[in-house]
């Protein structure tokens, strides 16, 4: 599809260039770029273009600048989070194990207007406010168990436009605001798939771990939506917050969750810090109990004891892949009002270092979000 044949809303509305920040390789913050002069994509069949209001900072946007993904890094995001680790394979630094494709412009989440669509599309979806679904299955012809991460193998919301599948951009109704939706798709359809995975519910003890941040405090909501009791793991100063959103009890991170919590005490626990504390979560899981992880920010190696989780019978289950059901889910809960935004700041998108910087400082509770220039 060139320009003369897409469906522009008006034709003349679409500039040739954009702004944007790409990602020029696997390292520190001068791996981030920002640009005046980057091409504004064109839909193709089956595709919506974009105008990008809002895009939150995540985890995985670092962890793959950085190529902490790469098996050869043992450490913890934080300690390459500035620099890039020396040690980092690039053939394998993708959360897929295998090779990027550079320049990538990031950003997991997006929320825009559909201002263009490509051929197949209905054009009345022109003008729809929307989200993405970070887990994008078209690309992979909706194959079991694969995807692509918008924003990892395919160009996502760090800049002014952005094209995506028109099966997975998602029109949402609600009152609130582009940084607030632009908040939600990665952080909460990680929760959520993770909670799915584990089928918690009402009458269980949930214990989530990095509650503070944007996965954790999007698990704290959706799990006392599902009934459950909730206890985090954060910060003490981030206590208060955490109580707010529906946390039951906040232990301080650091402290002993054998001996503050007790053993065999937790149903279902939802990680993503992994790292030293890991002996600790299993210790308090019930027998049959489920440990989920979507991450592993505090380290990805650790120190696992066989026995434990055979004579307790536990259930281990690695949450990636999400299906259909999970971001609809989510869609669904913003607009039935079950759910509300944890926003912690926002940044003009040229100040995406500064965002980072602050994502890794850990100091901010909630999300960070870039607001995309017009």
């Amino acid at each position: 599809m060139n320009r003369r044949t897409a469906k522009l809303s008006p034709p003349t509305s679409i500039p040739a260039t954009m702004s944007g920040v790409v990602l020029t390789g696997h390292g520190g913050f001068e791996k981030l770029q920002f640009k005046t002069d980057l091409q504004v994509p064109l839909p193709g069949p089956g595709e919506v273009l974009i105008k990008v209001a809002a895009a939150a900072i995540n985890n995985t946007d670092i962890n793959t600048r950085i190529g902490w993904y790469s098996k050869a890094v043992r450490s913890g995001t934080a300690e390459g989070g500035y620099t890039g680790f020396d040690s980092s394979n690039d053939d394998d630094a993708s959360w897929t194990g295998t090779a990027l494709s550079f320049p990538r412009i990031q950003g997991a989440d997006c929320c825009g207007c559909i201002v263009a669509v490509g051929e197949g599309v209905n054009d009345e979806r022109i003008g729809e406010r929307v989200i993405v679904r970070n887990l994008l299955r078209t690309y992979v012809d909706y194959r079991p168990w694969e995807c692509w991460t918008f924003g990892s193998e395919c160009d996502g919301a760090f800049a002014q436009y952005a094209k995506a599948p028109s099966r997975e951009t998602f029109k949402v109704k609600c009152d609130w605001s582009d940084v607030e939706l632009a908040s939600v798709p990665c952080a909460y359809s990680t929760a959520e798939g993770m909670l799915h995975r584990a089928d918690v519910r009402a009458d269980e003890t949930v214990l989530i771990t990095g509650a503070s941040g944007g996965v954790g405090s999007a698990a704290v909501q959706l799990a006392k939506r599902r009934g459950a009791t909730v206890i985090a793991v954060a910060g003490e100063a981030k206590a208060a917050q955490l109580r707010d959103l529906g946390a039951d009890r906040v232990v301080a991170r650091g402290e002993s969750l054998v001996n503050v919590i007790g053993k065999s005490a937790i149903d279902v626990v939802i990680d993503v810090a992994a790292g030293p504390q890991f002996p600790q979560l299993l210790e308090v899981l019930r027998p049959g109990g489920r440990y989920t992880v979507a991450g592993a920010i505090a380290g990805p190696i650790v120190e696992l004891d066989v026995r434990t989780l055979y004579l307790k019978d536990l259930t281990f289950l690695g949450c990636t892949f999400q299906e259909d059901v999970v971001f609809e889910n989510v869609v669904s809960y913003i607009e039935g009002g079950e759910i509300r935004p944890h926003i912690g700041k926002t940044y003009p998108l040229k100040d995406i270092v500064q965002a980072q910087e602050d994502f890794l400082s850990k100091k901010i509770s909630g999300k960070l979000v870039l607001v995309i220039p017009n």
